[in-house]
């Protein structure tokens, strides 16, 4: 996992619940250790300050909070990357590969040794945290809330459609509980979050180990369909799904040290798996397909089981994510 700079709360020693009275005494208690006049290190002091100067606005703290961590960033000298270098644990041990764009993202199954026989998946095994709880003095957020599976509802957004599209959103996370949070102990699904593009809601993420789906889904009539990379046809009608290539592309940027991908679920009126029928043409390459339910909850599920250590709840991706509720 790439190293990574420390957020305000970290860096204060507070969790994101924490209150402005909490936030206040932190940051006392903290100068007091660094400040130069005391002996301390001018640059953590710094650190300090500027933490204290964010969080302790209302205004500057919810405009942190919704920026997923990424506004009034802390700063590090050349060399002195925060945390354990990259590739190893605080332990000294090994940390998963990279999820990122640029790291190495096979999974599981591609860190075999050669002639080692079939490997089992280890998603369906119990959660564990990393950070381990017991490690840390002040988690970002307490053990009982990262216990939680859902968090988030739908969100009503404008004026028309509102009703229909709450609905559809229920229905979806209601098909992730049943087939993906039911057999993956570690994911966490967030619905509602505020897009890092801007004022825009993503209707619902899904965090497993160092992988993050974010979904979204339209409803159709039943029938056959074509996907010709950008429309769904039938006959001479022609539907467009929702536009999701730039929150994952955003997600991807503000979450470097995860492996960001997009799903379309397409619903219909029918509570069929397997409708509407959606045929790909030969000429499409890459893209957000969308996906019928049948096809949605098996590519999800695989998206998230094969990605390294997939049992992992990954504490500071989803401290962020719920920041992005607020």
């Amino acid at each position: 996992m790439t190293s990574r700079l420390p957020s305000h709360y970290e860096v204060l020693g507070v969790p994101v619940t924490a209150s402005a009275q909490e936030v206040k005494a932190a940051y006392r208690r903290a100068a007091r250790v660094h400040h130069p006049d005391h002996g301390g290190d001018p640059a953590e002091f710094r650190r300090v300050t500027l933490a204290y100067e964010v969080l302790s606005d209302p205004k500057r703290r919810e405009a942190y909070d919704r920026s997923y961590f990424t506004s009034s960033p802390q700063r590090e000298p050349a060399g002195t990357p925060w945390g354990p270098a990259a590739g190893t644990t605080d332990d000294g041990g090994t940390r998963p590969p990279s999820s990122g764009p640029h790291g190495d993202d096979r999974g599981f199954a591609a860190r075999r040794a050669p002639g080692a026989g079939p490997q089992r998946n280890p998603a369906g095994e119990p959660a564990v945290y990393e950070p381990p709880f017991a490690d840390v003095a002040v988690p970002l957020i307490p053990p009982q809330t990262a216990a939680r599976r859902e968090y988030g509802e739908p969100r009503r957004r404008g004026i028309f459609g509102a009703a229909a599209r709450i609905e559809r959103e229920q229905r979806t996370a209601a098909l992730i509980r049943k087939y993906v949070l039911s057999e993956i102990p570690s994911a966490r699904l967030v619905s509602g979050l505020h897009s890092p593009a801007g004022g825009a809601y993503v209707a619902h993420a899904v965090l497993a180990g160092y992988r993050l789906a974010l979904v979204d889904s339209m409803l159709v009539p039943v029938g056959n369909y074509a996907w010709d990379g950008a429309h769904l046809l039938q006959g001479g009608r022609a539907a467009a799904p929702p536009l999701l290539a730039n929150h994952v592309r955003m997600f991807q940027e503000v979450f470097p040290e995860l492996n960001v991908q997009g799903f379309v679920l397409v619903q219909t009126p029918d509570s069929s798996l397997h409708q509407p029928v959606i045929d790909v043409h030969r000429s499409v390459m890459g893209g957000i397909e969308p996906l019928n339910a049948s096809k949605f909850v098996r590519e999800l599920k695989f998206f998230l089981a094969s990605g390294p250590q997939p049992n992992t709840v990954y504490v500071p991706a989803l401290a962020r994510l719920l920041t992005g509720l607020h």
